[in-house]
């Protein structure tokens, strides 16, 4: 059986005809494996690829524009702040009326947590072992109780996770979400290429070593998925884009939808304030009119040490990730010839050999490619941030447990505190050293407007709703 002709000829025009080097020693399924793979290259996209190793330009943002670039005026979000009261009538009535969707990035997989699978699927509830999809899906299953409209809902997989979490979804009823509203797509994958050949690398005789694009990939995927008009045909007209990895994310927040409305932005984002220089979040700076995020690890050291009068980083905006869009402005960047350009790193990439053998490397050996969504912030027309309380929205879960930061017990303390503070503003009291859960149908104090004023839980438990808690056992019960 020879390999499929027109894979051949993109093969050698590419230069890359090299992979096909083990295909007379593989079976049929074999070869239909590599050549389902070889056939889903963007062959456009890799000549991207070939052009930015070819340059290996350091990954960084012109010394020019940061020596002038500032942190952006922003606006400020909490729970006590006047202003958010005023912007949140605009955020209901967008909710209520059914113009706002949602994306879910959830191409990870959990495997730097030690979880096999999605890392949607990891379970992180402090009591109930609620996986990140339960807490976060089910919270926006509330939001759509309480508003009178569900929000319909995209999800960004990847190759290694689609399948796994459609039928996680399938098992869990899409967590009170109605099917008819959630389209899953696909982020594409992109090979890597060997440093020194820039040649696609084997991870097996019969498989190309692929990685995932990027959270950059969403638009690109997304439109090629029919989203956007997915989300048009139900009347939507700005979506909020959040990451599968914090179960304190509020993207939906009436006042943070409130703030991107009132300011006529196409882009609105969630930040916090970053006060030390080694914390590991990018930050938002603005310079002549331009918004950019810069990562942490492309911050040149001097600067990201520079502090204002008043005490803070002179960068200090860091991003969460937590995006709302006008869908219109996404349309047009969709339909624009420039798309979001590709960044390299050098990596350690495992490989198959010439002789059929598996090297892994302990330097880096390939180039690995990806995009990033807020490199549309150059794009828009106007980019709004929102500074929160961390303790309110931010609490990533990307190390495993033990590490120094954003482990699994890190992530757990948060959601504890969270709810704790959220019953202390009704007058319920937590005895001290009780962990205590709030369920996702628990959005804030509205929720809990039937506790008793006074009461106090002793024992580990569940708010599930109003006065019910749940003991841990599965059996509702009062608190009192």
């Amino acid at each position: 059986m020879q390999p499929p002709r027109n894979i051949v000829e993109s093969l050698e025009q590419a230069g890359q005809a090299g992979v096909l080097r083990f295909w007379n020693d593989l079976d049929d399924e074999g070869r239909r494996r590599l050549a389902r793979q070889l056939e889903a290259i963007d062959w456009a996209v890799f000549d991207d690829m070939r052009q930015a190793a070819t340059a290996a330009v350091a990954e960084g943002v012109d010394p020019a524009f940061l020596s002038i670039a500032s942190t952006p005026t922003g606006q400020r979000l909490s729970p006590d702040d006047c202003s958010a009261a005023a912007w949140r009538p605009a955020g209901e009535e967008a909710l209520a009326v059914g113009q706002v969707g949602a994306i879910l990035v959830a191409g990870g997989q959990g495997s730097r947590l030690r979880c096999d699978g999605p890392k949607g699927v990891y379970p992180i509830g402090p009591i109930s072992q609620a996986s990140l999809f339960e807490i976060l899906l089910g919270r926006l299953a509330a939001i759509g109780q309480r508003y009178g409209r569900g929000v319909p809902l995209a999800i960004m997989t990847s190759s290694s996770t689609d399948a796994e979490t459609k039928a996680y979804f399938e098992d869990h009823r899409f967590f009170g979400l109605d099917p008819d509203e959630v389209l899953f797509f696909r982020q594409a994958d992109l090979p890597a290429l060997s440093i020194d050949s820039l040649t696609m690398l084997l991870d097996a005789p019969d498989r190309i070593a692929l990685a995932p694009d990027g959270h950059g990939g969403m638009l690109r995927a997304l439109s090629a998925a029919g989203g956007l008009d997915w989300f048009a045909r139900r009347g939507i007209e700005h979506v909020s884009s959040f990451q599968v990895d914090n179960p304190l994310a509020s993207p939906l927040d009436p006042a943070f939808l409130g703030m991107h409305l009132v300011s006529d932005s196409d882009i609105t984002t969630q930040v916090v304030e970053k006060r030390e220089p080694d914390e590991r979040v990018g930050v938002i700076v603005e310079a002549g009119g331009v918004c950019r995020v810069v990562e942490y690890s492309d911050l040149p050291e001097p600067l990201s040490r520079e502090r204002l009068a008043d005490g803070r980083l002179r960068f200090h905006a860091g991003s969460i990730a937590v995006h709302c869009f006008r869908l219109a402005f996404l349309a047009e960047a969709a339909a624009g010839k420039a798309s979001l350009p590709l960044h390299l790193a050098r990596k350690a990439v495992p490989f198959i050999d010439d002789s059929g053998e598996r090297v892994s490397p302990t330097t880096p050996n390939a180039y690995k490619f990806e995009r990033f969504i807020f490199d549309l912030f150059p794009l828009a027309r106007r980019v709004t941030t929102v500074m929160i309380d961390p303790a309110e929205g931010f609490a990533p879960l990307k190390q495993p447990s033990g590490s120094t930061a954003d482990s699994p017990e890190h992530v757990r303390r948060a959601m504890v505190t969270q709810a704790r503070r959220l019953l202390s503003r009704v007058g319920v009291a937590v005895a001290d050293g009780i962990d205590v859960e709030l369920a996702p149908s628990i959005i804030d104090e509205f929720d809990l407007r039937h506790m008793t004023p006074g009461s106090r839980i002793e024992r580990p438990c569940v708010v599930i709703g109003e006065s019910v808690v749940s003991w841990g056992d599965g059996t509702p019960r009062s608190p009192i």
